[in-house]
Parts: structure tokens; sequence; C-alpha cells
């Protein structure tokens, strides 16, 4: 099971023009398709009642521009002008709910490793996407397992920049687990403790208190793992950053997923280890129901996660 919904746009922005959708094309050799030099965002609008909402819009591209500094390939576009430019795609292209995938990469300039003599070109595309994980996977939850593949170490790839490269270790652990009957996987790190889904956070919730595995330099720094800590507090829930051991996922109540796609997804079970009751826990439903109300533009945004197309 993989991403459901999927309806390609018209027109997708490269370096200050609007190619057609299936005119924008990248060379066989572009560093980017040999090495996997490329960063990008995942970005969600969602329709209000005033009009498509992008979901914290700015700290995505900063985390963009973070991502490409650490891959020394920043582009020729400031984040004011990257997030104008996002704004600009969706009203292009007439949407209302979408996801937003502005993109960095290394193009055609050398065949070889060394890609500072590639050029660095800087996209924005958009289209209309349903529920990531499948159209029910938000209120039953999900079956998901311990994938056999690990995530990098530190100082091996850099966790918290978002390349592209980096996700190949996440469709090995995705396509493991959907071949042997599970949704999704959760990774462990190279020191057997808990880590994060194969590309989403991960949280537990455990006699009433919120859990996330502290960043340790094996997972990326979820712009929506953040907005949830902060809107399981404003619920008057603790939440606690600590580091979570494998055994944990069996004997926790509640547990669930994060992420710009996964948005908030119950798990049910692990390994086939029923979490809880098996289904949707209440505390999990509960900030589940803060967070939609709060991308939809259905209650107050005190923190202004919300910019207006």
């Amino acid at each position: 099971m993989g991403a459901v919904g999927f309806q390609e746009a018209d027109w997708i922005w490269k370096d200050g023009e609007y190619v057609g959708w299936h005119d924008c094309n990248v060379h066989l050799l572009a560093t980017a398709v040999q090495f996997g030099t490329s960063v990008f965002e995942g970005i969600r609008a969602y329709e209000t009642s005033e009009g498509p909402a992008v979901f914290r819009l700015r700290e995505h591209i900063d985390r963009l521009i973070d991502s490409a500094t650490v891959y020394r390939m920043l582009p020729d576009y400031s984040a004011d002008e990257l997030v104008d430019t996002c704004l600009e795609v969706i009203r292009k292209n007439e949407l209302r709910n979408c996801y937003i995938r502005p993109m960095i990469i290394r193009g055609y300039g050398t065949p070889g490793l060394n890609p500072i003599l590639s050029p660095i070109d800087t996209y924005v595309a958009a289209w209309g996407w349903g529920t990531y994980l499948g159209a029910e996977a938000l209120e039953v939850g999900v079956d998901v397992c311990v994938s056999s593949w690990q995530r990098m170490a530190p100082n091996t790839f850099p966790a918290r920049a978002k390349a592209g490269g980096h996700y190949v270790n996440a469709q090995l652990m995705k396509m493991e687990a959907v071949q042997n009957g599970y949704v999704d996987a959760i990774a462990l790190g190279p020191g057997g403790l808990v880590s994060e889904g194969s590309g989403m956070n991960l949280f537990l919730v455990d006699e009433g208190k919120v859990i996330s595995p502290v960043l340790d330099g094996t997972s990326l720094v979820g712009i929506t793992r953040g907005a949830v800590i902060q809107m399981a507090r404003d619920l008057g829930y603790e939440v606690e950053e600590r580091p979570v051991p494998r055994e944990a996922l069996y004997t926790v109540d509640e547990m669930f997923f994060t992420g710009t796609a996964a948005e908030v997804t119950p798990v049910r079970s692990v390994d086939r280890i029923e979490i809880g009751d098996g289904k949707a826990g209440p505390i999990t439903l509960d900030i589940q129901k803060r967070f939609l109300a709060t991308v939809k533009g259905e209650t107050d945004d005190p923190h202004g996660y919300l910019t207006y197309v």
C-alpha cells in the first residue's frame, strides 16, 4: 500500500519559468540521477473556509535551505522567494488540497563524483494527493513491523538534511514491509534504539505520557513532529523526548506516526503484536483531531502554522 489519490498537475516551476508537467525532464547523467544529489521538502496545503492554506510553509523552506547548505548546493533563490513561489505554483495549477514538492538538485555537468561541476537547478511541483497510508488509516490505524534495515549512524549521512539519496534506505524498509504484509516499518538506529518510521517520525503513548524517540542523529527533525509536540502540550499532555528501546514498542498503550504525508496516523500493531486495544487510542485521536482542525483552519492558530494562498 502506498500513496493513493495522486493527481498530476499542469505546471512545474523550474528556475523562474513554468514547464509542462510531462515536459519537465532531467538528463540521464545529471548528478542527482547518478548519485542522489538532491534535497527536497514535502509540504501540504489544505482547503479551508478562507481558501487553501499551507501548513508550516516557512519552516519547510528553511529546512530546505539548511539541507542545501549541508550539501553545498545553495540555490540562487532566497527563502522568501521560494515561499512566494510555492504559493504561486498552487495558484497557477488551481489546486486546493495539495502536496507541494520544492526540490534543489545537481543537474547535468559531469559524469564524475565531484558534484561541484554540476549546475544547481531549483524546482517547485505541486499536485493533488490523498491520504498517504490509505483512506482508513487515520481512523483505524495501520499494522507495521520493525525493519531489518536500520537507519544511518551519525556522521555517515547527515540525517537532518532531507536529501533524495537518503531515501533509498527508506525504500528498502517500505518494500520489505509491504511484501511481508505490513503497511509500513519502524527503523532502529545503529545502536539498536528506535529511530523513526520509513519516512515519518514516531510517537508512543504510555501511562498518559506522550513519548518521542530522542533526535540522536539517526532521524529527520520533522516539521510535523515539532508541531505535534506543541499541540500535545497545548492539550495538557506531558511530552518527553527520550531514548526508546525496541521492546517498548510492544508494551506501550498507543502509538502513532507523524509527517507531512502521514499527518497523524495511528499504529495498531507492531510485528503482529497489538498495541493497547489494537486500534487507534484516545490520546492519539485527541491529538489527531487538534492537528486536523488546525491544518483545515477550523480552530485557532496561535502558533501561526498556516499561510493562506
